[in-house]
């Protein structure tokens, strides 16, 4: 089995990024939760913002006040969220992002940008502006109607005029310039669009889909750069082979290598333009693996306290997701699930996939 670091580092000031990613990662953790040491970094780097853009991994309720379809606030979604409250988040409790926030220590949750409720005093410890359904392509945006990630970036530009409002322009350049920025998309590139809609695979081979997925990627953190991000993490395509609505559609009971190979060969080319990125520029970058993280949580779930990985915990776990999951039944035990519904995964899951790079980073670091 190939082995690969969960965290991939690159460039000067490696010690900045690597404990902010640290700082990312260790609110999650299932064990002991070392909140004192996740302070002590967030004060070391005055890192009190969390900036968040994506796709339904980590958007925490922008597309209920959008006109989509896609949307999860209603239950079962949120059954283990405080209080049993569907958001909009797609999983059945909190996000990675929430989590960070909480380790830090301001606020529990990561609020959606769009929100109308939203105050102007939370502002200053972050939101998301991720959108599910979204992908690095405006096209697979456009096919949902949700929130490209151009959009996305628009809204970072309103969220800086309401911040300079709030605490001025320089403190407002500070808190950007601070702030850990979270990019986490790429799935429905493929699941989405590449393989259900006509038009990109007329103008693309898959891998020409995929450098041109990371070119858009990579415009992307130019956008953030000028907006004055220094510090980003971003988090790898999950093995799409191994979700439960791909293996039902493709009729396989094990994981769907071709689809597995997709996603593997897209990280590695996230992987080496972040190298290049954080080589010819002043940001920052750490990679998360994601793929390699679920697969091996998969092919050995005793180790994590998992019993299921072939299906989701809502309705039968084999189709459903987003709407299709709309008051279903669902499983006694999600902690036992890699799946909340047949595309995302469990809280549990979050949690398994920090620790691992968690233990990998140490091992790394240690060497």
């Amino acid at each position: 089995m190939r082995q690969t670091w969960p965290i991939m580092v690159e460039k000067k000031g490696t010690l900045v990024i690597v404990e902010l990613a640290l700082l990312l990662l260790l609110p999650l953790l299932s064990g002991a939760l070392d909140i004192v040491k996740a302070r002590e970094i967030a004060a070391r780097y005055n890192v009190t913002c969390i900036l968040v853009f994506g796709d339904s991994s980590v958007d925490s309720g922008n597309n209920n006040f959008i006109v989509t379809t896609i949307k999860s606030n209603f239950l079962p979604y949120g059954k283990d969220f405080f209080n049993g409250r569907p958001t909009g988040r797609f999983s059945n409790g909190r996000l990675a992002t929430d989590f960070i926030a909480d380790a830090i220590g301001y606020t529990k949750t990561i609020p959606p940008f769009l929100d109308p409720n939203l105050k102007l005093e939370d502002l200053p410890h972050g939101a998301s502006f991720a959108s599910a359904a979204s992908g690095y392509d405006d096209f697979t945006a456009n096919i949902s109607s949700v929130l490209s990630l151009p959009r996305q970036l628009e809204y970072l530009m309103h969220y800086k005029v309401k911040l300079r409002k709030l605490v001025g322009q320089k403190r407002a350049e500070d808190i950007i310039r601070t702030a850990l920025f979270v990019m986490s998309m790429g799935t429905n590139d493929f699941l989405q669009d590449y393989y259900l809609d006509p038009t990109r695979p007329k103008q693309f081979t898959v891998e020409e889909y995929q450098n041109y997925l990371v070119s858009c990627m990579a415009n992307a953190i130019q956008k953030m750069q000028r907006l004055g991000g220094t510090r980003l993490v971003v988090v790898g395509v999950p093995p799409l082979g191994c979700m439960p609505l791909v293996k039902t559609i493709m009729d396989v009971t094990t994981c769907a290598e071709n689809y597995n190979k997709v996603a593997f060969s897209l990280n590695s080319k996230i992987q080496e333009k972040l190298e290049t990125i954080s080589a010819t520029s002043r940001m920052e970058t750490a990679f998360v693996d994601a793929y390699g993280i679920i697969q091996n949580a998969i092919n050995n779930p005793a180790l994590y306290g998992l019993s299921e990985t072939s299906k989701g915990c809502c309705g039968t776990g084999t189709i459903e997701f987003g709407d299709s999951c709309r008051g279903l039944e669902t499983c006694t035990d999600p902690e036992k699930y890699v799946f909340w519904d047949a595309v995302h995964p469990t809280e549990k899951m979050y949690k398994i996939l920090a620790e691992e790079a968690i233990k990998a980073l140490a091992q790394k670091l240690l060497v």
